[in-house]
């Protein structure tokens, strides 16, 4: 019992005497006597600064640059004392020395100073203010959504780190409070240890970092309201854009669907396949048209101004894009005149180049072809089944040949074969045009009809749909030449035809004889012609 309250009692003394110090017993903690119970704090005091040490934090750092610059002031005015007492006395070489040294002490002292300078009268100033809050940016259309929750994201990143800064000062604190609560424990503990240098600098420096956090606590109120209202006008502004958004969709969505049934009544009412396409086209050009003219009306908030300004960019566009802008006219020329549509055969020529295919597409920018094997490609190309592109500005500068323009589908093609000037030359022009006519005559009662029907659109003088023979007199003989209607896309099959039956014809006849480049030879004298001997009777 003796024991019990002779513990009760020190233990009273102990917590009454000891600020901040665990309720242990002087002689006896927890078992432990008095020596190892210094060593224990002594050891964690020593764990502590390590700490302190070791995390070297931005509040840490910035308090000691401070305390390094007010230390380089004070050592700075004790120079300019000494060197003023000095230039009292009388002058000698060791006081000249020694203001020498002085004077040297005093320049690395102000080069220190210049590099603290920063610091100021406060040793956080720089820690202590937030990050600035850029210019709130207007969300006016759909694509600075992404922009305002950029910098939502940003705004919360920036207070996240100032609430980073109030904690890791916080808790820098709280480490520092229970280090001086170790020096007064020690320091009662034991008389004979001085700590009274450390443990006034360690509560100045916590001074200072509790007004710091109180500066702190109060500007990240202020901070964060701050960053919330802007916050909120960038939500409500994004809201506004989403619901804008959703009616723009609305009106896209109707205009898409009722250009799409526009298109299955054209395609009702038109059969022709190829007006179909072009006219399938032109509407979807015009949807098209009408859902940029509506977002810009939308989203912009001065169209005037955007007119201005594309007025005074089309000056140097139209000179930077000529070709670009001279294909889209192209195109309105191509559509709207109807002088080329999807599947017609066509010929161009560019450059020394001639190019015969089927057109495929007919877009903004270009006219797509199909190269065929025509007699072009035989005689000049050698190649066939190309894709060919052919910019919409060539129908201004190069020539282009519709083979199959309107209702026509058929074209003139002739067959040339050369005689002997000795020849049945009558019956040789006969017999072509009896093939010729033989081979052709679908084709020509087709052609008759359909120049019947261009006669509405354009002045046909010559309306002669048969077969054509002409003759000329060429140096090796009598050139025969046969023309003929044919279909505009084989014309080399009914060529190829006729060709093999003329000369079967040619060949079967006695008094037909092919000319093709001779030379006669004459061993001896040239006879000369005799004239015939009339008769009188």
């Amino acid at each position: 019992m003796k024991w019990f309250f002779t513990f009760i009692f020190t233990s009273f003394l102990l917590v009454s005497s000891v600020y901040a110090a665990p309720k242990k017993d002087s002689k006896f903690i927890d078992g432990e006597s008095k020596e190892v119970t210094i060593q224990n704090l002594q050891h964690e005091l020593e764990k502590i600064k390590k700490e302190l040490t070791k995390d070297s934090s931005i509040w840490t750092k910035s308090y000691n640059s401070y305390m390094a610059y007010q230390a380089s002031r004070k050592s700075l005015r004790e120079v300019h004392r000494r060197i003023s007492e000095l230039k009292n006395r009388r002058m000698t070489s060791e006081l000249r020395l020694e203001i020498e040294a002085l004077q040297a002490k005093e320049k690395v002292l102000l080069d220190q100073i210049d590099g603290f300078r920063s610091q100021g009268p406060s040793p956080f100033a720089s820690l202590l203010k937030p990050d600035t809050v850029e210019e709130t940016p207007k969300i006016s259309n759909p694509f600075a959504i992404i922009t305002g929750l950029s910098y939502i994201k940003r705004l919360d990143g920036q207070y996240k780190d100032y609430e980073v800064k109030a904690d890791e000062l916080r808790e820098l604190t709280d480490i520092m409070e229970r280090q001086v609560a170790l020096y007064r424990q020690l320091m009662k503990l034991d008389p004979k240890v001085d700590y009274e240098v450390e443990l006034d600098a360690t509560l100045l420096q916590i001074e200072k970092f509790k007004l710091a956090l109180d500066t702190l606590t109060s500007t990240a109120d202020v901070y964060g309201k701050r960053i919330e209202s802007i916050e909120a006008k960038i939500n409500k502004e994004i809201k506004d854009q989403l619901y804008k958004l959703l009616n723009i969709g609305w009106v896209i969505i109707v205009l898409f669907v009722i250009a799409f049934l526009i298109k299955r009544i054209v395609k009702r009412y038109i059969t022709d396949n190829e007006r179909f396409y072009m006219a399938n086209k032109i509407l979807t050009f015009v949807t098209v048209t009408l859902v940029i003219i509506v977002l810009i009306f939308t989203f912009m908030d001065n169209v005037g101004y955007i007119a201005t300004v594309l007025g005074f960019a089309s000056a140097g566009l139209a000179i930077a894009l000529r070709d670009w802008f001279m294909s889209i006219i192209g195109w309105f020329v191509i559509v709207f005149g109807g002088s080329i549509h999807v599947g017609n055969r066509i010929r161009v020529e560019k450059d020394g180049m001639v190019y015969v295919g089927d057109v495929l597409d007919i877009s903004l920018q270009r006219i797509t072809i199909h190269e065929d094997i025509t007699l072009t490609t035989v005689m000049q190309n050698r190649r066939a089944g190309r894709i060919i592109f052919i910019p919409n500005n060539y129908i201004f500068t190069s020539l282009i040949a519709n083979y199959s323009h309107g209702t026509l589908s058929t074209v003139w093609d002739g067959v040339d074969i050369t005689i002997t000037f000795a020849s049945n030359h009558k019956k040789a022009t006969l017999i072509v045009k009896e093939i010729c006519r033989k081979y052709s005559k679908g084709y020509t009662e087709m052609t008759r009809k359909q120049i019947n029907k261009l006669r509405d659109r354009y002045s046909l003088k010559n309306a002669n749909v048969e077969p054509r023979i002409f003759t000329f007199i060429e140096p090796n003989g009598l050139k025969v030449s046969g023309w003929y209607l044919t279909n505009a896309y084989a014309t080399l099959t009914l060529r190829s035809t006729i060709s093999a039956e003329i000369i079967d014809a040619f060949n079967a006849e006695y008094d037909i004889a092919i000319a093709y480049p001779t030379q006669t030879f004459y061993t001896g004298p040239i006879e000369k012609k005799q004239q015939p001997v009339m008769d009188d009777a």
